[in-house]
């Protein structure tokens, strides 16, 4: 059965794994980091993007603080920077919604719309879990759209994570 401390673990595998990937796309000008590869959504940039929109929704549902959406593709910030300070703020809060999960929280129904309105109602546990593994997913591609550029992020398991062998 999943545990608040399953989901600290991956809360903090999610900004490690942030940090390591917005370094390296820091290494590329920002033509590069938003030119169209073929990715899902498009480029590096895109798919950092897409990333974080994907959490302000789902964090939205979470903490009932709805999340004005307006689409896969919506761009929150051209620019890197703020794109950046914007990434390192949201996970300064899924940290802190990790920090503050219980046993009942995970293992209560869940109830949400689907973005084209639909109710959907699932446990607990099934929504976190999607939740950390759509980061996963689009982060595999942005690992290997940097190393299509020529940067490598190095090793990404999560049993690679600092500080992993203190996690209990």
């Amino acid at each position: 059965m999943a545990t608040p401390d399953n989901y600290r673990m991956l809360a903090a595998y999610n900004r490690w794994m942030n940090d390591k990937l917005y370094a390296c796309a820091a290494q590329l000008p920002d033509a590069v980091r938003k030119r169209d590869m073929g990715a899902f959504f498009k480029s590096i940039h895109g798919s950092l993007n897409h990333i974080l929109v994907g959490d302000m929704l789902w964090m939205g549902r979470f903490e009932n603080l709805p999340f004005n959406w307006q689409g896969h593709t919506q761009e929150l910030f051209a620019d890197f920077a703020g794109l950046t300070e914007a990434r390192s703020a949201m996970d300064q809060r899924i940290t802190a919604f990790a920090e503050r999960l219980t046993p009942a929280w995970i293992a209560a129904p869940f109830e949400y719309r689907k973005l084209a309105g639909t109710p959907v109602h699932v446990a607990g546990f099934a929504a976190l879990t999607h939740f950390f593994n759509h980061q996963t997913h689009h982060r595999g591609q942005v690992t290997t759209l940097l190393m299509q550029c020529g940067v490598d992020p190095g090793d990404t398991d999560i049993v690679a994570m600092p500080g992993i062998e203190h996690i209990s």
